[in-house]
């Protein structure tokens, strides 16, 4: 699939759009992965992109999330500064998902993509509506984990650009799809980075107890 307003980049027809996605989308997941606050809205940049960009391609699920990660960035944006609480100066220290965030993240992810799967098949001509809205659910569920700094979030990143390489390629977006091969060794990254920042064990407990 050769996308409108193409370009050659690596042998491949592609877009501006998408070479802009890929720039910034690698920018901001290495940013994400040293806790830079900037990653915000270098982020924002991305998701206007990929608006256009999935839109064009199909992927109506996809090119909606972006506008929802908007919204996240915002609140990731403040939380990152103002979240930390009382002993933090205000920043928000990494810490592990907690039983009952798990339990409610799990339970709205599966209700979303099941919801987004039908959707997505009855009022729209996506012939992968289920990868769409699983990919829409994970990426959902990551995006809040990292907007609280959730060590776990990483783990729902890695899910997601599991099924999101093959995916693009499917759709001809092979930028793209190279794209998320890097976000996979930069979430590999970011999760073992943000380990080694995990508060020791009775702090990390009392973090637990105040989330």
């Amino acid at each position: 699939m050769t996308i409108k307003g193409g370009a050659a980049f690596m042998g491949w027809n592609t877009s501006w759009t998408e070479i802009l996605g890929f720039a910034t989308g690698a920018v901001c997941v290495w940013l994400v992965a040293r806790q830079h606050i900037a990653n915000w809205p270098v982020g924002i940049a991305n998701n206007l992109f990929f608006i256009v960009l999935f839109t064009q391609a199909g992927l109506y699920a996809d090119a909606g999330l972006q506008i929802v990660f908007i919204a996240l960035a915002a609140y990731g944006w403040w939380s990152w500064t103002h979240g930390g609480g009382p002993g933090t100066a205000g920043t928000l220290p990494v810490r592990r998902t907690t039983r009952a965030e798990w339990v409610w993240l799990v339970a709205a992810g599966a209700v979303g993509t099941a919801a987004l799967t039908l959707l997505l098949g009855r009022v729209s001509d996506s012939t992968v509506p289920f990868w769409d809205a699983l990919t829409t659910g994970l990426s959902l569920m990551a995006t809040y984990g990292q907007c609280r700094k959730l060590l776990e979030s990483w783990w729902l990143w890695i899910a997601a650009d599991l099924v999101y390489i093959p995916l693009y390629a499917s759709k001809g977006l092979y930028l793209t799809s190279v794209l998320y091969t890097g976000f996979l060794a930069l979430c590999v990254a970011g999760l073992v980075g943000w380990h080694r920042t995990l508060p020791a064990r009775g702090a990390r407990m009392t973090l637990e107890a105040t989330a």
